[in-house]
């Protein structure tokens, strides 16, 4: 089985059973840009958080602000409520950049409770997104 990657980090099918160019290693998009359609600048990926019940990414971590880390804010995005855009390899995200300033985030030391209910609820609603009690299960 061959598990080469290209140059953006996806898996290429060198005819062998295994790995296809649809699948790339979460490790690759950690530190990729997110844009918006107006191409701004929102952030970066921080982390990439996996339901573990059912295989699924749940969320990107992205960070935004600050200077080397220092009050920098995170904030959790639906993986729905994103784009992958290999061609500039980066993440688009469909949302005004004022919007996502006042989106609910959190802060390096004190990250949310995700598999908390009420909490997935209410950032699906923010960016627009279907939660319907089974997106963590």
């Amino acid at each position: 089985m061959s598990t080469e990657r290209d140059a953006y980090g996806n898996y290429v099918d060198t005819g062998h059973t295994g790995p296809g160019p649809r699948l790339m290693g979460a490790d690759t998009l950690i530190g990729d840009h997110i844009h918006n359609l107006k191409d701004e600048h929102l952030g970066t990926v921080k982390e990439i958080m996996l339901d573990m019940q059912s295989g699924r990414v749940a969320y990107v971590v992205m960070a935004s602000g600050g200077v080397l880390t220092i009050g920098e804010k995170l904030f959790a995005v639906p993986w729905e409520a994103l784009t992958l855009d290999t061609a500039n390899k980066r993440v688009t995200l469909n949302i005004d950049k004022e919007r996502i300033e006042s989106a609910p985030g959190f802060n390096k030391d004190n990250w949310p409770d995700m598999a908390n209910q009420a909490w997935a609820a209410e950032v699906h609603t923010y960016y627009g997104t279907t939660y319907s009690g089974d997106n963590l299960r």
